[in-house]
């Protein structure tokens, strides 16, 4: 059977969460809300605000916002990062306070919930969606202000959680996959997400986005070490995050046809960078 385009890859990843039924259906299933409970997610801007010159600035993958104001970040972390949990918490932190502007009242914070996918293991439990909040250590609840959800790739499926069709559709490569998975669930959100992964595999242009994304990271293996000799490291990793943010911004916008000529086309990538002001 052919192979299809992975979700595990940042802009495939984000395009099937353009879908609102399929949004709507995995914040059900992972958050165990009553789907009547969501009469619509809108995504929101997944860049966060920097107070200072030198602060870092915080980019998230998919945020979204519920009928109830609570703010949801859906987070994909493929390879293994070091002090991960750390970077979520910073990630969460800016998130609960960006909106509250000087002299508002602290009843205005929303919830805030981070939905981390890691494609490698947390840890050694067999646990493979785990979720955290605030409380204290009789398990009373502090605060329902912060919650975070760590669905974990790779650990065994025992089939019992709402989220195991969903962590097999993460992890489908191709065809035959989809269709064993197709005939299994009943899930409308899945089941819609299916025609979203069949749709992006066959469109040339997310093809080659995809192609060229493969092509991206077995050349940036293959000069690692020559980069890393001759102490170039960082100019390389700045360069890699104009491209992610240029494409980030593309397929956004829908300008996919930008996108496909950027990836041929350097000076015409050097003018779309000037025009979203990625520096």
């Amino acid at each position: 059977m052919g192979k299809i385009i992975s979700l595990k890859y940042d802009f495939s990843f984000k395009y099937l969460f353009r879908n609102e039924e399929v949004r709507r259906h995995f914040l059900s299933d992972v958050l165990e809300i009553p789907l009547e409970e969501i009469r619509s997610v809108r995504l929101a801007d997944t860049y966060l605000w920097k107070r200072y010159r030198k602060q870092k600035q915080g980019i998230l993958d998919v945020v979204m916002e519920l009928n109830d104001d609570s703010k949801v970040n859906i987070e994909l972390q493929i390879e293994m990062m070091s002090y991960w949990d750390r970077r979520s918490l910073f990630y969460w932190s800016k998130m609960f306070t960006e909106e509250l502007l000087a002299g508002q009242k602290y009843w205005k914070l929303k919830r805030c919930i981070c939905i981390s996918i890691l494609g490698f293991n947390l840890d050694g439990r067999p646990e493979y969606h785990k979720v955290y909040r605030l409380r204290d250590r009789d398990g009373q609840e502090f605060s329902d202000r912060m919650e975070i959800h760590v669905i974990e790739l790779n650990k065994k499926l025992n089939g019992s959680s709402r989220v195991d069709n969903w962590i097999r559709l993460l992890n489908a490569c191709t065809e035959e996959e989809l269709d064993m998975l197709e005939t299994e669930t009943k899930n409308p959100g899945i089941l819609e997400a299916i025609k979203e992964v069949r749709v992006m595999s066959l469109r040339k242009t997310l093809r080659m986005i995809y192609e060229a994304k493969m092509k991206e990271i077995r050349d940036r293996d293959a000069r690692e070490d020559y980069v890393w000799n001759e102490g170039r490291a960082q100019g390389l990793v700045e360069g890699e995050d104009r491209l992610r943010q240029l494409h980030e911004k593309l397929i956004e916008d829908r300008r996919l046809e930008d996108l496909e000529r950027s990836v041929k086309d350097s000076k015409y990538r050097e003018r779309l960078y000037k025009e979203y002001g990625i520096k």
